[in-house]
């Protein structure tokens, strides 16, 4: 028997660039009728949740993701990974030990922000339903080495978690170490940086789970990696380095999370990434519509698998694991 509903709640792993192909993903959903319930992420799948939190339709965050300069999240138009003036990359090596990241991440905060004030909601007081949250977040807390969650966790920072930016909690979750500059959250007892949710759990799908059988199931959407490393290119300074560096504790596969997604394969769309890598943000709109397209065939080839009574019997095999 086929899927009973078209409810789900949606998990989105982390990886930059690549997040475009969630969007095609959520496409080919809903013109099938699925709705989303609740959402989580993980930095770039924290942008998207936010938006659909918030009330922004697929054909809307496409419009949003393939028209966006991602360059203007640099703060200036320039990387640090591309070639340009001494000054120029002296002037990022002074942000990197000043300011522990290369980039301020300001704008992209304000970004979101903006997009967030077009639907009317900021805060996550404005996307709570039924005394739950219709949004869940995922960042690192360096300082006390320990994985933070949105909104659930700001509590025990003395924070209300209902008077929250959600902007904020988005710019904290996709805050990649020494690329973008950590977010300082003052609490009741002292300043903690906060960094990408990626250090701790990339790919958050284990976050709606209960120990009661599920009214509706959990996607969720896994960037397939076919992103080759500047090492591997053979670029071999230390930038190169650092960068790939950064790269494998976030975004690689570790053992634990192999291990989840062997479970969890009967609700996870896997969407082939064609080569995008997680930063670049001087993407095509060519190569952006090519992976928009990814997401696209990846979950119609999903759906006619997809059979709710499995997924309900898996989810009682891994509840108990």
């Amino acid at each position: 028997m086929k899927n009973q509903t078209k409810k789900f709640n949606a998990v989105f792993e982390g990886g930059g660039v690549k997040g475009i192909g969630f969007v095609g993903a959520l496409m080919k959903l809903e013109e099938e009728g699925y709705s989303i319930e609740r959402c989580a992420g993980t930095s770039a799948g924290a942008i998207t949740s936010a938006l659909l939190a918030v009330g922004y339709t697929a054909k809307e965050i496409k419009e949003i993701m393939i028209n966006t300069d991602y360059n203007n999240f640099l703060d200036k138009n320039i990387s640090i990974l591309s070639s340009g003036n001494i000054l120029e990359k002296a002037s990022h090596m002074y942000n990197l030990f000043n300011d522990k990241g290369f980039y301020s991440g300001d704008y992209f905060e304000k970004w979101m922000n903006n997009l967030l004030k077009a639907k009317s909601k900021t805060k996550f007081k404005d996307v709570f339903v039924n005394g739950k949250s219709k949004l869940k977040l995922i960042a690192a807390d360096i300082t006390k080495g320990s994985m933070l969650i949105f909104p659930d966790d700001l509590p025990k920072y003395g924070i209300d978690p209902m008077e929250f930016e959600i902007s904020k909690a988005v710019r904290m979750s996709m805050s990649i170490p020494f690329f973008f500059k950590p977010v300082e959250l003052q609490t009741n007892k002292g300043t903690s940086f906060i960094v990408d949710g990626g250090i701790l759990s990339n790919f958050p799908i284990w976050i709606f789970d209960s120990e009661e059988k599920p009214e509706y199931p959990t996607f969720g959407f896994n960037l397939d990696e076919q992103e080759l490393s500047y090492t591997a290119q053979g670029k071999t300074n230390f930038l190169y380095y650092s960068y790939d560096l950064v790269n494998t504790c976030i975004f690689s596969h570790k053992s634990e999370d192999r291990y989840i997604r062997d479970k969890d394969l009967v609700r996870v769309i896997d969407i082939p990434t064609l080569g995008v890598g997680t930063t670049e943000f001087d993407i095509s709109k060519e190569r952006s519509l090519a992976l928009y397209q990814s997401g696209y065939d990846s979950t119609e080839k999903f759906l006619k698998e997809w059979d709710f009574n499995k997924y309900v019997q898996a989810y009682s095999i891994y509840k108990e694991a």
